[in-house]
């Protein structure tokens, strides 16, 4: 998925991602309206386009959107971190080097996948998992759970 901004700070976030299908894309159209208006203390911006089943918050932005594709890596045996009763995976090459940069976080077991991309400014991704929480268990059906 590419994000792109459109002016330093303030604009609009640019999502270009594949929106999910059938009943992901109405369970997606769920959790947009149940969002939080901040996300680890940051507010949320508009996106581009309007009808883009995703959310941004911040500056730099931490970025939403739902998919219906796994995340690269992701299988039974993963590990996740689990917050608030929301299963969280978090690719292991993305979190466990020395310098942490961009991490792309993705909400599982549920009838959407939930991808965040977590810019370093925002880090650790505790703040985000907790925030984000609520909405997605109220709004997405849990489908599993990690080990």
């Amino acid at each position: 998925m590419a994000v792109a901004l459109s002016g330093c700070s303030g604009g609009a976030v640019e999502l270009d991602a594949e929106p999910p299908e059938g009943s992901a894309a109405e369970a997606c159209a769920d959790l947009l309206e149940a969002l939080p208006d901040q996300v680890a203390d940051q507010p949320a911006r508009e996106v581009e386009p309007e009808t883009a089943l995703g959310a941004a918050w911040g500056d730099p932005p931490i970025v939403l959107t739902c998919t219906d594709e796994p995340p690269s890596g992701f299988g039974r045996t993963s590990t996740c971190t689990t917050a608030n009763g929301v299963d969280w995976y978090l690719p292991e090459e993305q979190v466990t080097v020395e310098e942490v940069g961009e991490v792309t976080m993705t909400a599982v077991n549920r009838e959407a996948f939930v991808r965040v991309e977590l810019p370093p400014e925002h880090w650790p991704p505790a703040t985000t998992m907790v925030d984000l929480a609520g909405a997605i268990s109220e709004t997405l059906e849990r489908t599993g759970r990690c080990r």
